[in-house]
């Protein structure tokens, strides 16, 4: 069943004191181009995660301009996403054991799926691992498959590489989020960056009172400066590692740390990982774990814009939204180098690169004791996001993609 995405929000219009009249218009004649087509999107979940979160912002905005876009996602038992997640995790690169049932398992589900979903369009655009055997449908289903890959598949474990790529190899194009992620395919390749809503709830500007009110609703003073990861509680977002960092820095300045996120309904390891990080934490006042509902954009937006510096030490990245909207938000940021990270961070420019928990303490400790390096740091962070990072871009990417499916030999002209 199709989320309904007919909720209250931004209209396009309401960008063009961002990004200027001029990419409205071109986005209004690129769709134009599309009408009469039919968009489906389908991933593995409308809750957590920055493809849900991108896609509910993306759809309507299809609408909005005209063009006939859904979105749908694949249904799975715990044992599907167990599978699923450990996929996800071999292709960045971690050692899993599999079973050959599993494999099975993955591919029966799909083909479930693609029985029980209400699969029509012109172009079918499917996201990440987890529905990418739906293509077995494509032959009754649809003119155009494309398969987006959200996460880093740069080094992954190549038995579980080679029976995706048998899958993605199937449709009629490929989009990567970095250079880098992406491997050598039969089907032609794009390159897309995700985005961020400047005008969502998660990245509006807030007021100092609104700010305050989500600091007292988790009872954070701000007398001590507030160092801040937002991230899914997953074993590749490092929190613990966090925590050692924020360890070394608080020997020598006082300061307080906020491990905050949530879980996603296809990520069944996320309460283990959250149970880990608080025994971790143990009873140290100056640590807030803080799990959030799915509808905390406010209390995020709030925590980032009341923190000093923001954090983001993954092990692996896709992209890392959260990143992004730190950027975006005019604060210092302090980064692991990996993946789609280090398209936005770029080392003592838009931010700082660790490579290591001790890495992480002293780039934290440099940006606590040097205001004007970090405010400028943080300036330049916010226009590299509003050059290459914001939904409007990844719209036209978007359109442009779409449309490159239908005008393969032909220039589009705007």
């Amino acid at each position: 069943m199709d989320r309904d995405l007919h909720t209250k929000r931004p209209k396009l219009r309401d960008y063009e004191p961002i990004i200027g009249k001029s990419l409205l218009e071109e986005l209004k004649i690129l769709a134009d181009k599309l009408s009469g087509k039919r968009i489906l999107n389908i991933n593995s979940t409308y809750i957590g995660g920055g493809v849900a979160e991108i896609l509910a912002r993306m759809v309507p905005f299809l609408n909005e301009l005209g063009v006939d876009a859904k979105w749908s996602v694949i249904k799975g038992d715990n044992e599907f996403f167990n599978i699923t997640k450990k996929f996800h995790n071999a292709l960045h690169g971690k050692r899993e054991e599999f079973k050959e049932d599993e494999f099975e398992y993955f591919l029966e589900i799909n083909r479930k799926n693609s029985e029980e979903m209400e699969l029509s369009g012109d172009i079918i655009f499917v996201h990440d691992p987890q529905p990418v055997a739906l293509i077995k449908k494509r032959e009754q289903v649809g003119e155009k498959w494309l398969w987006r890959c959200h996460i880093d598949v740069s080094n992954p474990d190549e038995r579980i590489w080679n029976f995706i790529k048998d899958y993605v190899e199937q449709y009629d194009a490929a989009v990567f989020s970095a250079p880098n992620f992406a491997k050598m395919l039969k089907i032609r390749m794009f390159l897309i960056y995700p985005s961020i809503d400047p005008l969502s709830n998660k990245n509006k500007e807030l007021s100092e009172e609104q700010i305050n009110a989500v600091l007292d609703k988790y009872g954070i003073d701000r007398k001590k400066p507030i160092i801040l990861q937002v991230s899914r509680f997953d074993y590749l977002k490092d929190p613990v590692g966090v925590i050692k960092a924020f360890e070394i820095v608080r020997k020598s300045i006082p300061c307080q740390l906020i491990l905050a996120g949530g879980t996603a309904t296809d990520d069944p390891e996320s309460d283990k990982v959250l149970e880990e990080v608080r025994q971790v934490a143990g009873k140290n006042p100056d640590i807030h774990i803080l799990l959030l509902p799915p509808d905390s954009d406010i209390e995020i937006n709030a925590l980032q814009r009341a923190a000093k510096v923001i954090v983001q030490k993954s092990l692996k990245e896709g992209f890392g939204l959260t990143v992004t909207e730190a950027l975006w938000k005019g604060k210092p940021v302090v980064a692991s180098a990996v993946g789609g990270i280090m398209l936005q961070v770029k080392h003592k420019i838009t931010g700082m690169l660790c490579h290591s928990i001790e890495g992480a303490a002293y780039s934290i400790r440099t940006l606590l004791t040097n205001q004007e390096f970090a405010q400028w740091l943080g300036k330049n962070g916010h226009a590299h996001v509003k050059q290459n990072f914001l939904i409007t871009r990844h719209l036209k990417d978007y359109l442009l993609l779409f449309l490159s499916q239908y005008y393969k030999d032909e220039l589009i002209y705007l």
